[in-house]
């Protein structure tokens, strides 16, 4: 069934591939790709398959055979077997990482594979993501793991059908192959499963690519591989704006300069409303270094991300992330710093001073845009746009804050809000609403000290004695965050469950009565009340998901699956298909993955990882254990 897959390989006919048969790392200047060869795996089998993805290539897996297809579809996405048509190559990038020129990076696990002709002629860029050493690996092998890769399988499908420009991933394989990994960078590496998952794309192009040229940094003394080789910037140019901006290309074809601006003003916006659209999700990237941001405005790379539960303004997802340079908050700012680093990279092609002028005039604009208008349907305010608007959000998020509200489940509780001020219904509203709210044991995790009392003691009288010094080892926001977090914690011991529920209970009150005066003013504006509640539903409920990929479900996925019972992956996957639609939580998931086959065995597997609660529960106590670096 793999055999209709139709190859045409154009980015590898518009852009320069190093001719070096070396395949080792090592540094690759003049080129875009390099050719390379998928490393064979032990015993290949399939974890999961987006149906949906694979529909892009016009794929449809025989209903017949599902256990061949699914052999098959192991063995050619493992890289064990090269399709007829595929041409592997590894992508040369650089990159800005945690604020710093990091020189060459490239694709160090990924393998271009091709592009494949969809069924209404569009192209996609296949690629094979753990698949063995590249001239990119450095000191690395190639390969990733099932952990890994099952959290990057499920988001770029959970991404996409919550209507958010991403990736998409169409098989993740695992095998018997085995690596070892520190994943806690703590000194207890363990033995783990080389898995490949297969990512596709209409390109994997991103800012980092246009930073091969970039001359030697004047803070890390790194540099691109091809400085001095603005014929290459220019074809590159030429290949991204013809192939993936047609309709600018063809407005400017007589002038590059206008025409590489419209470009850099196409994709600000575009990054400008795909972090909007991660902000009204609760998304976290966790790694948002610029060879990380897609030159189509796509989510890419999904590493240590996370979704947000509790709602926290300076959440940070990445266990790395010491300094919360990618905090849920800072996210808006990142990706406009990266944008400015992109507009370095195009010089001279585009001069700094237009680009630097696009950037200022579009992307602040262009995210409060987008962000507001999202908010306002996850508000239900669809018949009026008002100026206030802005601060009931910031209010609604302010109390969220405050309370520890759930920030999908808060949102998606709204659209049972009833407008008429029967108190009886706001008293039954309250205790739904504030059952979302953090617990006092919650919140006592949440806000436990990190640092040793001595250890502060210590940091607190080097920052007065020697700032030089305390600059180098921690910084003034990290010490005040630790400060805050000891107060919040010692007012907690005093805390009851009755105090607390209580104060919650307040704060909410105080807000939905802001909330029903602007739904009141909605109301005004219309002859038929009944139908316009029928639609602020519908719109809430289409852009409030009931399902997220938590890293609780993604966990016990993830275990189950160690165990060599793939079902819950598979459940999961299924699940995260119809984000915003009311499921029986397990019940309805569980059924159809019987049907599928499940076996008893497997499914006696999956109850011994932890103990079940509905996908839409906001997380158990031990979730806030999980680490993800």
């Amino acid at each position: 069934w793999l055999g209709a897959l139709r190859f045409d390989n154009l980015a590898l006919r518009s852009l320069p591939v190093d001719a070096s048969e070396d395949g080792g790392p090592r540094a690759v200047p003049g080129a875009c790709f390099s050719r390379v060869r998928p490393s064979p795996l032990q015993n290949p089998r399939l974890v999961a398959m987006s149906l949906p993805a694979l529909a892009l290539l016009g794929l449809e897996a025989p209903a017949a055979d599902r256990e061949a297809a699914e052999a098959e579809a192991a063995l050619y996405f493992s890289g064990n077997r090269l399709l007829a048509g595929s041409e592997p190559a590894a992508h040369c990038y650089c990159g800005h990482q945690f604020g710093s020129f990091a020189g060459q990076l490239g694709d160090g696990a990924a393998m271009y594979l091709g592009e494949v002709l969809g069924p209404r002629g569009e192209r996609w860029e296949i690629q094979l993501k753990g698949a063995g050493l590249t001239p990119f690996s450095r000191q690395a092998d190639g390969r990733k793991v099932l952990r890994s890769s099952i959290r990057e399988f499920l988001c770029s499908e959970a991404m996409f059908h919550l209507g958010i420009p991403t990736t998409r991933a169409g098989t993740c394989v695992t095998s018997d192959s085995k690596v070892v990994r520190d994943i806690f960078y703590d000194g207890n590496p363990k033995s783990e499963r080389c898995t490949v998952v297969l990512r596709i794309a209409s390109t994997f192009i991103r800012f980092g690519s246009f930073e091969i040229f970039k001359p030697t940094d004047e803070y890390t003394g790194r540099k691109g591989p091809s400085v001095n080789r603005n014929d290459i910037r220019v074809q590159m140019l030429d290949y991204v704006i013809s192939t993936f901006y047609p309709e600018i290309q063809e407005a400017y074809s007589d002038n590059s300069i206008q025409r590489n601006a419209a470009f850099f003003k196409e994709i600000t916006k575009r990054t400008a409303r795909l972090v909007a659209e991660w902000q009204c999700v609760g998304f976290c990237h966790g790694v948002l270094n610029t060879d990380n941001m897609s030159i189509v405005g796509l989510t890419i790379d999904y590493g240590p991300f996370g979704f947000m539960d509790r709602y926290d303004p300076e959440h940070i997802c990445n266990g790395s992330d010491n300094t919360g340079r990618y905090a849920y908050n800072k996210q808006p700012e990142i990706c406009k710093w990266n944008l400015g680093k992109l507009a370095e990279a195009l010089v001279p092609e585009l001069p700094l001073e237009i680009s630097e002028l696009i950037l200022e005039e579009e992307y602040d604009a262009e995210f409060e845009k987008h962000y507001l208008q999202k908010m306002r349907k996850k508000l239900g305010l669809i018949q009026l746009e008002l100026e206030e608007d802005s601060k009931l959000v910031s209010e609604l998020l302010e109390t969220m804050h405050l309370t520890g509200g759930d920030f999908t489940n808060t949102f998606y509780l709204l659209s049972s809000f009833s407008i008429d001020s029967d108190p009886s219904k706001l008293e039954d509203f309250l205790e739904k609403l504030t059952s979302q709210c953090a617990s006092v044991e919650e919140l006592k995790v949440a806000f436990k000290p990190q640092m040793d009392p001595r250890q502060l003691s210590m940091m607190l009288m080097l920052a007065q004695s020697n700032p030089q010094l305390f600059a180098l080892i921690g910084t003034k926001a990290n010490i005040n965050k630790e400060l805050e977090r000891i107060e919040q914690f010692s007012k907690l011991q005093q805390l009851t469950a009755a105090d607390l529920l209580s104060r919650n209970k307040r704060q909410w009150k105080e807000w939905l009565e802001k909330y029903r005066v602007r739904l009141q003013k909605e109301i005004e504006s219309i002859s038929d009340a009944d139908t316009w509640n029928t639609d602020r539903v519908k719109v809430m409920n289409s852009n409030n998901p009931k399902y997220i990929l938590r890293n609780y479900i993604a966990q016990n996925a993830i275990e189950a699956a160690e165990n060599g019972d793939f079902s819950e992956v598979r459940n999961v996957l299924k699940l995260l298909e119809n984000p915003f639609q009311e499921a029986e939580d397990f019940r309805e998931v569980q059924e159809d993955a019987e049907e599928e086959g499940a076996t008893a065995t497997a499914a006696a597997c999956a109850q011994e990882t932890r103990s079940r609660l509905p996908y839409c529960s906001k997380p158990p106590l031990w979730a806030s254990e999980l680490c993800v670096t």
